[in-house]
């Protein structure tokens, strides 16, 4: 699993149609992040393309409001 710190680099979250700012939120899929306090409402996905998730090889959408890959396995 890659370090939060380039998990972060490469996250698409923030240009995420379901994305609300939120107090350094960001990177859900990752272990340890769990699901947004602010995001209520799932307006779209950019989970699938996104590079985290590819070199990862994770399943799973909506890590905002569903919790980080393993939380929803």
């Amino acid at each position: 699993m890659m370090d939060r710190k380039k998990g972060i680099e490469l996250c698409l979250c923030g240009m995420c149609p379901s994305f609300v700012e939120c107090k350094e939120e960001i990177a859900y899929c990752l272990a340890g992040t769990g699901r947004s306090r602010c995001i209520q409402v799932e307006d779209g996905c950019l989970c699938p393309g996104c590079p985290v998730t590819e070199k990862e090889g994770f399943q799973h959408v909506y890590y905002c409001t569903r919790g980080s890959e393993s939380d929803q396995r």
